[in-house]
């Protein structure tokens, strides 16, 4: 395992780096917005399992999913309605999480067995993970931060071992801010399921007539 300064050197070669250990199917740390987080290929069973068991997550608890923009989205997500393309046209990239059904037959398994016909989708503002996502396709990310811990912001308390995880790049300390905000699209109406970062005010001046109760 090596460190990468994402700082220092050349942004094009820590992105190959980077897309190399995906597509070998080795998890990564990566900074996002505010924090650091796990990341590995959608569609690597083994990897998306490995990266569930660093983090210490329960059975079924699935993976977010990262994509590079919305054109990607109806590769991998059915049923999206008008609200849901509103909000990805306005708040994409960004901290906004959808929640929306994935299409049937994709081969692969975010950690629920895909149980829960559900993914919870985003398209991150990260400069870094934004060239990955270009070369990589769908990532699985999640919290660099242990379950019940709190969300890691400083890359000196990354404490990853060179058996865990195949690269660490890091940017120091991040700035801090909200997590995403959550929007559930698979129910009747379209409900938000947490604010953060993204303002209940904002989501419901595009979208009035959302559930956030």
């Amino acid at each position: 395992m090596a460190r990468h300064d994402l700082l220092q050197g050349d942004l094009s070669e820590h992105v190959a780096t980077a897309v190399t250990a995906l597509k070998d199917g080795y998890v990564i740390v990566a900074p996002l917005e505010h924090s650091y987080a796990l990341i590995t290929d959608a569609f690597m069973h083994d990897a998306v399992r490995a990266m569930h068991v660093l983090r210490g997550d329960a059975l079924g608890v699935a993976a977010q999913v990262a994509i590079a923009n919305r054109d990607y989205i109806d590769g991998i997500a059915r049923e999206i309605s008008a609200d849901a393309r509103l909000l990805m046209q306005n708040f994409w990239p960004g901290l906004l999480s959808l929640n929306i059904r994935p299409q049937a037959g994709l081969n692969w398994d975010l950690g629920d067995g895909n149980s829960l016909d559900q993914i919870s989708v985003r398209v991150p503002e990260s400069q870094f993970i934004s060239e990955v996502l270009k070369k990589s396709g769908p990532l699985a990310i999640a919290s660099a931060a242990l379950v019940g811990e709190k969300a890691i912001n400083d890359s000196a308390d990354i404490t990853y071992l060179d058996l865990d995880v195949a690269a660490i790049f890091t940017a120091g300390v991040l700035p801090s801010g909200g997590a995403s905000t959550v929007i559930d699209l698979t129910g009747i109406r379209t409900r938000i399921v947490r604010e953060g970062a993204i303002s209940i005010s904002e989501i419901t001046a595009l979208v009035p007539d959302i559930s956030h109760e």
